[in-house]
C-alpha cells in the first residue's frame, strides 16, 4: 500500500505527459511517421522562411 495515499481517497488521473507516453508507446509506428512527417514539415518552413527572408547583395 501507497504511504502517501489514504485508504478511501481516489487516485488523481495520470498526467498527459503520461497518457502521451502510453499511447505513443502503444501507436509506436504511427507515432514515429507523425513525428517524422512534424520533422520533415518544421524544417522546411525554416528553410522556407529563410530563402523568402534571404538578403540581396548588389551585383
Amino acid at each position: 500500500m501507497d504511504p502517501t495515499t489514504s485508504e478511501g481517497a481516489p487516485t488523481p488521473p495520470p498526467s498527459f505527459v503520461k497518457l502521451a507516453m502510453r499511447n505513443m508507446v502503444r501507436k509506436g509506428r504511427q507515432s514515429l511517421f507523425h513525428f517524422g512527417l512534424t520533422a520533415f514539415g518544421f524544417i522546411g518552413f525554416i528553410l522556407v522562411v529563410a530563402w523568402l527572408g534571404r538578403p540581396t547583395l548588389p551585383q
